[in-house]
């Protein structure tokens, strides 16, 4: 089980732009602190704890961030229409562009997807595969 995921970022106030404009959405939380901020999935008393966090911080060893060759961050939507607006949200708000949200062919006939990348250049993608929506071939 993935337990969370870390992105770097060199201007974190221009991180936090963009992704408070897609992770509450997506029902995440924001603490921010020195070291960066850490975005959680909120747990009702006597849940278990929602994996994975999300943290975007400084490098740790003072050199600048980069983006992982072939590293992708993928974050579930609830449907299509999600997929778009956050796509669009993510653009609007610093992001640019991997992909328009849509159907692939390599994939299945129900994965509705976007791709793109933060500030930093950190690709993600936003994907529904709900099977109430209509699908790729219908």
């Amino acid at each position: 089980m993935i337990a969370y995921v870390t992105v770097g970022a060199d201007d974190i106030a221009r991180a936090k732009v963009f992704y408070n404009a897609l992770l509450p959405a997506l029902g995440y939380t924001l603490s921010e602190g020195v070291e960066g901020l850490s975005y959680v999935l909120p747990v009702a008393e006597g849940q278990s704890i929602i994996l994975p966090d999300f943290y975007v911080k400084p490098t740790f060893n003072g050199a600048p961030a980069s983006a992982g060759n072939g590293a992708m961050v993928a974050f579930e939507a609830a449907n299509q229409q999600q997929v778009r607006d956050l796509h669009a949200a993510a653009l609007a708000h610093g992001g640019t562009d991997e992909g328009q949200p849509g159907f692939r062919a390599a994939y299945g006939p129900n994965f509705y997807v976007g791709y793109l990348r933060d500030p930093q250049g950190n690709k993600m993608s936003l994907f529904s595969s709900n099977p109430s929506e209509p699908g790729r071939d219908g």
